[in-house]
């Protein structure tokens, strides 16, 4: 499927972003533009991955609140993936209206940019922070999956397909919580909002092959979580310090003790396949029974109402030799 297209990644000098363009290298695409505002980030990236004959990489420097920079990076391109966002919690708390003009204003632009370039598939990534917000980064990222979905209604006779994937923290990324509790190790006590808190968890490598499982399985409209193990935050501490004490120092502004991917309202549109949900849009845009069986061998069912996908009522979680596991491959 990528095989000489055009692919364009918002925000691709980040975590995503750099693992994204090291797996689909070998796909030989045409073209791999990264997306992003930082520089530095698209520098030290270029040393990576130079601009040569034989490489595809192209590198535009851009914000997404900029809509005819947007327009002159989509030409031509065949597939967007949308990774640029203002991730951080308390700093879109602390700063709101800037949150909204990156997460909300910038999606309607990639969104825009994309239906004036004619882009065939756009997957926007989305976080388990949507699902029933309660900060203000979880509300912007909510409004970005539901412009996403409604950009299908409007497409017109354009072939265009939209369609979100949603998942929980990623292990290890730059501002997710084990980088922090690392550089603490050898400290006598970990701080932590509260020891009840429980995440999601998937890995980058995890996170960017069902990016591109997405793509490939998209018809547009859906949203897509993938079936992912939780961790208490506690057995974190523990597989980094077990001798460590924990000092609670109380929830900070829009966070929350348990995260949700898919909430009981939300479940009346719930399909469950083996390895992943399907949120299926709240408008008809194509056959839902032929989206169903779509793969012989794993017909989508539908879930009752009731149903939801929260971090505390997981079925599975990772435990602490496993934590460690992981975590060792982060600190080397």
């Amino acid at each position: 499927m990528l095989k000489n297209k055009s692919i364009l990644v918002t925000g691709g000098t980040g975590s995503f972003g750099k693992r994204f363009i090291s797996k689909i290298i070998k796909f030989k695409p045409k073209k791999i533009i990264i997306y992003s505002r930082d520089e530095m980030k698209q520098y030290d990236l270029q040393k990576e991955w130079p601009v040569t004959d034989k490489n595809p990489f192209r590198y535009f420097i851009g914000d997404i609140r900029d809509i005819e920079r947007l327009k002159i990076a989509m030409e031509n391109v065949d597939y967007v993936i949308h990774a640029a966002a203002l991730k951080h919690v308390p700093l879109a708390e602390y700063n709101p209206f800037e949150a909204i003009k990156t997460n909300i204003i910038g999606a309607q632009n990639v969104i825009d940019a994309a239906l004036h370039n004619n882009v065939k598939k756009i997957i926007a990534l989305s976080t388990d922070k949507a699902a029933a917000p309660i900060n203000l980064y979880g509300a912007t990222k909510l409004a970005s999956d539901k412009l996403f979905i409604a950009a299908n209604n409007y497409r017109g006779n354009k072939k265009i397909k939209f369609s979100v994937v949603r998942y929980g923290n990623v292990l290890g990324s730059r501002g997710s919580v084990i980088p922090f509790f690392l550089s603490l190790k050898n400290k006598d006590y970990f701080p932590v909002t509260d020891k009840r808190m429980t995440r999601f968890n998937i890995t980058l490598d995890q996170g960017v092959d069902f990016v591109i499982s997405s793509l490939y399985k998209m018809w547009g409209g859906e949203i897509f979580v993938p079936k992912i193990p939780s961790y208490k935050i506690t057995d974190i501490l523990r597989a980094i310090n077990s001798k460590a004490k924990i000092k609670n120092i109380g929830i900070r502004p829009g966070e929350k003790l348990h995260e949700y991917m898919i909430t009981k309202d939300d479940s009346i549109n719930t399909v469950e396949f083996k390895k992943y949900f399907v949120i299926l849009p709240p408008s008809k845009l194509w056959n839902v029974n032929k989206f169903l069986k779509k793969d012989i061998k794993d017909i989508g069912k539908f879930k009752k109402y009731g149903f939801e996908y929260n971090s505390l009522d997981n079925k599975q979680f990772l435990s602490v030799e496993i934590l460690k596991k992981l975590i060792k491959e982060i600190d080397k």
